[in-house]
């Protein structure tokens, strides 16, 4: 089948796929007499898993290491687990961080209530103050990843 069909078949962008063949998630497809791309079922099953790893927000490397024990038969489910376990450690620490967030934008929200000089909105008051607002102590771990 050719990129597009393929590209239907999963639900993603014609343009994703040839990232993911970039960044060698995918294995590079034979090509037609004409020089088409030709995928075939392990590229459909393989792109379905990594759809399916990005759903659950895993980063690029971390689908790599999936990938790379999923094609190891001495690999054993500890692996595996160990790996979603530092997932799920990852996903807890950005929990933290957008309850952090989400109390300064309700902190934010009620200056419009309280602070508004002379027509001016309290929020953006707020905002143009240096250190008014407090970044997350800790960097989302899928911002360090493409998001593609």
């Amino acid at each position: 089948m050719r990129i597009g069909r393929l590209a239907e078949l999963t639900g993603t962008a014609v343009e994703t796929v040839r990232y993911y063949e970039k960044e060698g998630l995918l294995p590079e497809p034979s090509r037609s007499e004409s020089n088409y791309r030709q995928y075939h079922a392990r590229h459909l099953e393989q792109l379905f898993f990594i759809r399916n790893c990005r759903a659950l927000d895993m980063t690029l490397n971390e689908i790599r290491e999936l990938l790379a024990l999923r094609e190891q038969p001495q690999a054993n489910c500890g692996d595996v687990t160990d790996l979603i376990d530092e997932h799920i450690d990852h996903v807890s620490s950005r929990l933290q961080s957008l309850t952090q967030l989400r109390e300064q934008l309700i902190e934010l929200r009620h200056r419009c209530r309280s602070a508004s000089d002379g027509g001016h909105c309290g929020i953006i008051q707020q905002l143009e103050v240096s250190g008014a607002v407090q970044p997350s102590e800790q960097d989302s771990h899928v911002a360090r990843s493409h998001g593609h």
